[in-house]
């Protein structure tokens, strides 16, 4: 179940974070793996404007979560992580989706991210969900900060690339279509 993250979460959230980032040591990106989570104020932030969000299990303890920033006036998802032990549960969609439907309700146009292009759980599970690569000449000056920084940290190591999916042809859950195809057009 999708449900706003508290503050009591965000711990949580760190630890999904970090178990995360065990697969990635499997294909040769420790230090991506080892990379540590999201500061806890980082996540408060997120968290107080209401732009976080966790899958809880039946215990209402948080297996994944979305923090959604924003860049140049559109939607980021800034993370998204799943512990391991969930995957393949649809999870990380349903996350992503709950972002959607938060864009869609602000009137934006689109969400975007940046991610790992040959890494099967980043880039290629990305386009499966409707995002697209963006060119260098498409990125956004915001876009373009982020990436500098991701180079700054080291991230560049491994193909990164910027992401964008159009909220008016997003491919959703039924109950989630209406907000997008009746959202303002702005």
């Amino acid at each position: 179940m999708i449900r706003p993250a508290t503050t009591h979460d965000l711990c949580a959230l760190q630890d999904i974070e970090r178990a995360a980032g065990v697969p990635f040591a499997a294909v040769g990106m420790t230090a991506v793996a080892e990379d540590e989570p999201p500061a806890l104020d980082t996540l408060r932030e997120f968290q107080r404007v209401g732009r976080a969000w966790v899958w809880a299990d039946a215990a209402d303890y948080p297996i994944g979560y979305l923090v959604l920033g924003l860049v140049d006036g559109i939607a980021h998802i800034d993370q998204v992580s799943v512990r391991p032990a969930f995957a393949g549960r649809r999870i990380g969609k349903r996350l992503i989706d709950r972002a959607v439907r938060w864009a869609a309700s602000e009137g934006m146009a689109a969400i975007t991210l940046t991610t790992f292009t040959e890494v099967a759980w980043n880039g290629p599970y990305y386009e499966r969900l409707g995002f697209r690569y963006l060119s260098l000449e498409e990125e956004t000056p915001g876009l373009r900060a982020l990436r500098a920084a991701e180079h700054a940290h080291g991230l560049d190591r491994w193909p990164r690339a910027c992401m964008r999916a159009e909220l008016a042809g997003r491919s959703m859950d039924r109950s989630e279509r209406g907000l997008v195809e009746n959202r303002p057009r702005r």
